[in-house]
Formats: structure tokens, sequence, C-alpha cells
């Protein structure tokens, strides 16, 4: 079977697709979980432990407080309460932080540090799984045991205002709630005014036993410009008069009511140096917690100061203070001090609790659970609490009952604290079945890409896949039948749940059948290249000339990048390695443009444009087919266009030829400093920080003028009158859009320096644009594969700009939202991939460009997936694998998608020329 270039590597391309998605869905398995449903209804609580007699107390414990009011402001970190910014915004706040009935904690959130598994995290007690990022733009009902769910059995009553992702994660839970859009960042007033309104109503009122508030506008602030924003000072003012607002309400109701009400003041996590969130920074994982109630009434001189806890604990917490079961999946510790005023007999019973919640859990999820020391702990605390017990029904009020249970109150709190260690550290079973077959389905692709390579880059385009000779079929059907055994053998046999083994047969057929027929294709094209043995011979002469400097460098180059992927630093930190190969690859082209130029035929020019006709693969066409690539007719057509090529070349201007390298590195320069970027360096201020102050608006509007003029200029060469006129209204159009909401100002508006409901951070595509378009064709093709970080990107989740999801949207919609995030992180690679085929086109090549460049594109897209995908499984035990390894997998594997789409358009492209003509 005969297939075309673009449609060989669209195919492919789509393949290594499902085997990166079953990859990832073994690596991303779900977490910890307890083998109880909650569907199953309430179990019957544990009796109080007890030596030789029956325990008079086999129920849930009551209730601590009346009322429980939950204020979560998004991305509140722990420095805007007990730092500074407290201080000076927060006086209220800092006050019952200091002085008042309240005990303060800084709760660490694990990553993924975004909204909807971080409100999981605190209402289930459990650690999300990181694929949970992706599912955040899509809250799926929360399944899992919570206290939401325990509550209203319980017949509690429960109201929520703010972010709509609770109402999709607990729906027909609250009796009363308003939801509002949590992805439409350019909005900070209305959405926390559309929570604060109901405030008034529902405090006069007392119909409710929980109030859920959750307030979006700080989180807001933080994507639009930043931590360190005047805007912050004025949200958390807000927010402060609104804590006091609900405290006072509370503690006037408390004199009617025999319970205290509890006031929950926390964050579901923190805030970048640049704004953003969903990674694993101090300022991202510190959260505050403030837990203030009339119970927790302070002795002169009692100094509390904010312990650190993990966020997990409040689920635990608040279960036992509304008198509820723990949730099931539990890996949290109750805050002892919430219980520390109460009997000893309590508090033993409270801690009991949540240590053999904890314990089952552990039974349910580790094997070898008796030898961990946590397991250990609990059992002796058991016996000893149990000893406790007999001395107090006993009514045996010495000194020994005391120190007793003393004893045990600091054996429960060291088992609690060592279960929930180790459970949060089991956070997942690795399915390595499924991670195996993806990995072999993303070699095999690499593979045939690498092998196909000689042959699709000649003059033809075209591969031939021999699937359905009669040999290869009996071949496929073998090693289809042995894979097909393998499964059975893995899915009979495993103790753990694979994900492969819980498809339908359809499905995990049509996996191995995908298997099969990549390993016959491999073994074709070995055959084919050991049976051509004029094609090596050849190729021994070809392979020592055919490498000038620059492939060597790009060679090198790909190679050491991809080997860098495997030490955490150089992932957190990857853009200085582009910066760096990027300049060292323009020194080299600046270096040959010149010798090329000015030396002539001294030094061969014709090679050197042979060379940078294939310089769109870094390996380039080595190997070339005698049959297709060495005949006289395509020498002499070689040879006329190398001669075209070298007149061109030389009718240009000097000072041209000398300053295209130069120009490139400038404007590369120029991006690198627009956003800072990196783990390192990205609290460092850069000039995207410094146009978008109000202070600087003027200047940011000539540059914006400026650049749209620039681009106008560039690429209205060549066109017809009628596309002239649509271009400048197009991007008179853009300006107005940014004038519209605030960002740039025209010529006759005075400079307004205060601060914009609508201000927002810079789009850096029109400088982007025009430095891209500075590049000559040749640089263009080869920086295809290295992304460029003008726009701020990194493998760090927190760097994905989601206000460029509302760009020109009046609410959040959110298929476009999705493109336009999307778009604007991988613009890069669309960019260059545009670029790549204006190169293949401009060199003559108009009926196989598009096939050629899909080919390129898909195999250097390639080989950095099937490279990381080995290191990551190899370094799955690392101490950063979820911190620093896996958004990196989850940014390659979206890539990899993106490129498949690329490919299938320039397939259909491609297609649709050839059918016209």
């Amino acid at each position: 079977m005969r297939l075309g270039s673009g449609a060989f590597a669209a195919s492919c391309v789509a393949i290594e697709v499902i085997g990166v998605a079953i990859f990832i869905r073994g690596f991303f398995p779900a977490p910890v979980r307890s083998s109880a449903r909650p569907e199953h209804g309430a179990e019957t609580p544990a009796p109080e432990p007890v030596a030789g007699v029956s325990s008079n107390w086999t129920k849930l414990p009551p209730p601590l407080f009346s009322k429980v009011v939950i204020m979560l402001i998004d991305a509140l970190r722990d420095d805007f309460v007990f730092g500074s910014k407290g201080v000076k915004y927060m006086p209220y706040t800092t006050y019952l932080v200091e002085k008042g009935a309240s005990h303060s904690f800084v709760a660490e959130a694990k990553p993924p540090t975004v909204t909807m598994p971080r409100i999981k995290a605190l209402m289930t007690g459990s650690l999300p799984g990181f694929v949970d990022v992706i599912r955040n733009l899509n809250s799926p009902v929360l399944l899992e045991d919570n206290v939401i769910r325990q509550a209203k059995a319980a017949g509690k009553r429960i109201i929520f205002y703010g972010d709509e992702t609770w109402v999709k994660l607990f729906p027909k839970h609250f009796v009363e709630y308003d939801g509002t859009t949590s992805f439409f960042v350019s909005d900070y007033i209305e959405v926390d005014n559309n929570v604060t309104r109901h405030l008034d109503k529902v405090l006069r009122r007392g119909d409710w036993d929980v109030l859920i508030l959750h307030y979006l506008g700080l989180d807001h602030i933080g994507h639009i410009s930043g931590p360190n924003s005047p805007l912050i000072g004025h949200k958390l003012s807000e927010m402060d008069s609104v804590l006091m607002k609900i405290h006072t309400s509370l503690l006037s109701k408390d004199r009617e009511t025999l319970l205290p009400s509890l006031l929950v003041l926390c964050g579901d996590h923190g805030m970048s140096e640049t704004g953003s969130h969903g990674a694993s920074s101090t300022e991202e994982v510190s959260t505050p917690l403030l837990l203030i109630s009339s119970a927790f009434e302070r002795k002169p001189g009692d100094v509390r100061h904010p312990k650190h806890v993990q966020q997990t604990d409040l689920a635990a917490t608040l279960a036992i203070g509304l008198g509820l079961p723990i949730p099931k999946d539990n890996v949290g510790s109750l805050l002892f001090p919430v219980i520390e005023g109460k009997q000893m007999r309590e508090q033993l019973r409270f801690l009991h609790l949540n240590t053999l919640q904890l314990s089952k859990l552990l039974q349910e999820n580790i094997p070898a659970y008796e030898k961990d020391p946590g397991f250990e702990q609990f059992k002796m605390a058991e016996r000893l609490h149990g000893n406790w017990v007999k001395l107090h029904l006993e009514e045996n009020h010495s000194d020994i009952l005391l120190g007793l249970g003393t004893k045990v109150l600091r054996q429960y709190l060291g088992a609690l604290k060592t279960l929930s260690q180790s459970l949060s550290t089991q956070v997942a079973h690795y399915d390595i079945y499924s991670m195996a077959v993806g990995t072999l389905m993303v070699l095999e692709v690499l593979t045939l890409f690498l092998l196909s390579t000689p042959h699709v880059l000649c003059r033809k385009a075209e591969l031939d896949v021999p699937l359905l000779s009669p040999v290869f079929s009996l071949l496929f059907y073998l090693i289809f039948l042995v894979l097909s055994a393998i499964h059975v053998l893995v899915c009979t046999s495993s103790e753990s749940s694979c994900y492969l083994c819980n498809l339908p047969w359809l499905a995990a057929g049509a996996v191995m059948v995908l298997v099969s027929a990549l390993f016959c294709a491999i073994l074709s094209a070995l055959i084919r290249m050991v049976t051509d043995g004029t094609l090596l011979r050849k190729n021994a002469t070809v392979a020592s000339s055919g490498w000038s400097e620059v492939n060597l460098l790009l060679l090198l180059g790909t190679v050491g990048h991809v080997l860098s992927l495997g030490a955490s630093s150089f992932v957190e930190e990857e853009h200085q390695t582009w910066y760096f190969l990027i300049n060292t690859l323009c020194l080299a082209l600046s270096q040959e443009t010149c010798r090329s130029y000015f030396l002539g035929d001294d030094c061969e020019p014709q090679h050197h444009f042979q060379v940078e006709q294939k310089c769109v693969n870094v390996l380039a066409c080595t190997l070339q087919d005698s049959t297709s690539c060495s005949t006289p007719e395509s020498e002499s057509d070689t040879a006329g266009k190398r001669a075209s090529l070298l007149e061109a070349h030389r009718s240009c201007k000097w000072w041209t030829v000398l300053a295209s390298p130069w120009l490139v590195l400038i404007c590369c320069r120029l991006l690198r400093s627009l956003n800072q970027t990196g783990v390192q360096g990205a609290h460092r201020p850069d000039f995207s920080h410094w146009l978008t102050s109000s202070d600087h608006k003027v200047h940011l509007s000539g540059l914006a003028a400026l650049s749209l003029v620039v681009i106008f200029i560039l690429v209205q060469k060549g066109c017809s009158l009628v596309s002239k006129v649509a271009l400048a209204l197009g991007l008179l159009g853009v300006f107005c859009y940014r004038a519209a909401i605030g960002i740039v100002l025209f010529p006759w508006q005075p400079d307004n320096k205060g601060i914009s409901n609508r201000e927002v951070g810079l789009q850096s595509d029109s400088i982007q644009e025009m430095c891209s378009r500075c590049a000559p064709p040749r640089t263009t093709c080869i920086i295809l594969k290295w992304r460029l970080q003008g726009k701020g990107n990194s493998n760090n989740i927190a760097t994905i700009d989601i206000s460029a999801g509302c760009v020109g949207l009046e609410t959040y919609m959110e298929v476009p939202a999705t493109f336009l995030t999307v778009f604007g992180t991988y613009v890069g690679p669309v960019l260059w991939a545009s670029h790549l085929v204006y190169f293949l086109s401009s060199e003559g090549n108009n009926g196989s460009a598009l096939s050629r460049a899909c080919f390129c594109y898909a195999l250097i897209c390639s080989v950095p997936v099937a490279t990381y995908i080995v290191l990551v499984t190899s370094l799955r035990y690392h101490l950063f694998i979820w911190s620093v390894f896996s958004p990196k997998l989850l940014y390659e594997g979206m890539h990899l998608l993106i490129t498949a789409a690329i490919c299938a358009v320039f397939t259909a492209t491609n297609q649709t020329r050839h059918s016209r003509a």
C-alpha cells in the first residue's frame, strides 16, 4: 500500500496520540480510595475501645457547632493574611488571628494547585489525581465520600454562593445556591458582588446549618495583574469587611443557641509571583486556614502562632465539628486545637474515630499494612485507650487515669501523623501494563518515522507500506495472537485494576491490531534497507561528506536537549536551553552565510545551498534512494536549482546578508526579556510588567500601534487592493478592541493612570509575529521544534494564561474559551509550522511542500515525546515526579495532539489541491 508522506505522517501521529493517551491513563491512575462506596449507606460507627467490658458509647459524638460558615477566597495566599498585606488591608482578620477567639494554620495544598482538585481535597480529605487539572475545566460530579454528602444525609440544610464548580461537584446537595462563572477572569467585581448580595438576607435567617461562600475576585486579579497589583489590597479590604459582617452576625446568634457556631476562612490554593497557580512553589501551596468560634476563647497571655498543617485535615475537622462520619477516603488528621477544650474522654473518642478510619484505608491500599509504623502505633494506642476507658468507667479519678489519658493522647496524635503521611505518599499505584503498551506504540511510531525518512523525503515523497502482503499478513496474525495471549494472561493474573483490562474486548483488540500492524511495517522497512545493498554502499561515502557544521550543531543540540529532559532542573528551566541553542544556531548561520556570500566558489557555496535546502530535518536525507534520487534528470534539475539559488543569493545586498542573523538575535533577546519565566526567574521584573503598568499605558499604546503597522507592511506585499483593505481594517479592529477594554489608548484619549476593571496582561502576539518575520527562511525551518518562550510559557502549569480564553467574549463560553487558551499556549509551534510550509514552497517544491512539512513536523515532535515517556517511566519514583515531570508530560501530550491536528489540516489541504489539479 503506497501512501504520501503527509498521509503517512498524519496516520502515524494519530496512532502516537492513542499511545500517549494510554500511557498517561496508566501513569495518572486513580488515587488511594476506600472499597466501601458512599451509596452503600452509612456504616455503624465503631464503639469506644474498652478492655474486658462493653462501652456505653457506641454512637457518633454529638456536634460541636450549631452552624458552620465556610468562606473560601480563591488564590488566598498565606502572606495575604499573616503577612504585611494582612496587617495593612485586613485589620479585623489580623485582630482575630492575634487576639481573637480563633485558631490559625498554614495549610499546605498538594499540587496540582487548581480549584477543582483543591475543593475535592477540602471536602473529601483525599488527594485528587493529577489528571484533575484537565477535568478542572469541566468538573464532573464528585462520587467519593465527602462532608457535603454526609451533611445532606444527616438532614442538614446547606446553602452555597460562588464558584459554580461546587454546583457541578455537588448537584442536588444545596437547598439554595447561586453559581458564578470561574473562568471569565476579566471580571473581578461583579463576580464577588453576586456572592455578597445574598449575605444580609441569609444571615438574618436561621433555616440553614452550613453556608459556603466561594469568592473568585482575588484569583482573577492575580491572573490579570499579579500579586503585587494595587487591586490586591482593595480586594483584601473588601474580603475583610465581609468576614467582619459574617462574624458579627454569628456572634449575635450564638447568644440564642446552646452550641457555638464556626467560621472557616481558607483558600483553595495560593498565587505565584506571576499571579497564576497550578504548580508547587511555596507561594502556590501555602494557604491560610483560620477557624473562628466563641468556643476558642483565649486566656490572657495566650499567644497562638499559625501552625503548619495539611489542607486535607479540614475534612475530618468539619466532620467531627458537625457530628458526621469522617469521609472514607480521608487521609487527613483532625486539627487537635479544635477539641483541645473538651473532656479527655471526648478527645480520645474523636481521635480514635479518625485513627480507625485511616487504619482501615491503609489496610485496603497497602498489602503489608501490619508492618507500617502508623498501624503499630494505632494498635498500641487502641489498647491503652481500652485500659483508660475501663478505669474511667470504674470511676477511678486518680492521677494514674490522668497520666494514662495523656499518654494515650500522645500515642493517637503520633499514629495520626504517621498514618496520614503513609497514605499521602501512597497516592497512586502505577498501571505498568497500560504504560508499557502506550510506550511500545510510541516507540514503534518513532522507529517507523526514522526508517522511512530516506524514502519520504525523496522527490516522489511516497512510502510503500506492504501491510497487505501475504507474508506480512501471516506475521501480523501471529503477532496479534501472541499479544492477545499476553493481554489475557496479564488481565487474569493482575491483582490491581488495569485500564486496558477494563476496556471492552473490541477496544483492547483494536490496540493489539495497531501494535501488530506497526511491527509489520517496521520489519518491512528494515528488510527493504538490508536488501538494498547499493543503498548502504552509496551512503558510506555520502554520509562522510554530507554533514556541515550547522547540521552537526542541529544534531548535537537536538540530542542534548532530549537527554536534558531527564533532569528536573533542566525541565523547570527548559527555556534557558532554547535560548542558548537558538543564539548558538544564529551565530553559526551568520558565519556560514558570510562565508558563502563573500568567498563564493572557493568555499563551494553550492554545497551550502544543498544543505540549506534540506535543513528542515535534523537527521537530513543522508540515505538517498538510488532509484529515485540519482537519475540524470534529477541531477540536472538540482544543478539548475543550485545555479538559480546562487544567482538569487548573490543578487542580495551585502548588508542584508550580514544583518539578518544579528537582527534575529536582537529579536530573540527582546522576546527573552518580554516575559520572565521559569522557577528561578519568574519573580524578576520584565518588559511586559513595565508596559502593562498604568503609568506606561501611553508607551504600550505606541508599541502596539507600531507593531500592527509593521505587520501590515510585511504582509501587504503581493496582496490585492481588497486584501490590503481587509487586512488594514482587521488590524485596526484589533487596536480598537484593546482600546475598548482599557489596555491601550487612542491618541485623543487622556492618559488615565487609575486602575481599570479590565486591566489585563500584554498580549505579545504582534511583537512575536514581527520578530518571527525578521528571521530568514532557513532559520524559520530550523527553529520549528524549538518553541519560543516570548509569551512567558514554561513547563509549569501556572504559566498557562487562561485570560487568553476570554478575549472577545462577553461571558464565559467553554468551547471558544478552551480553543483560545490552547491556541494562545501553542501558538509558537503553529506559527513555525506555517513558516516551514512557506519555506518549502519557496524552494520550488509546491506539489509536495505540505506533505514534506507534515512529515518533518511530525518527526521532530515525536522524538522528544518518545524519549520523555521513557524517562518519566524510569523516574516515576523521583521526588519531583508530580511537581516537575508530570506537568511536562501533560504539555508534551497536548503538543502531540496539536501536531496531529496540524498534520490533518496539511494532508487535507494537499489532497484538495491534487483533486482540483
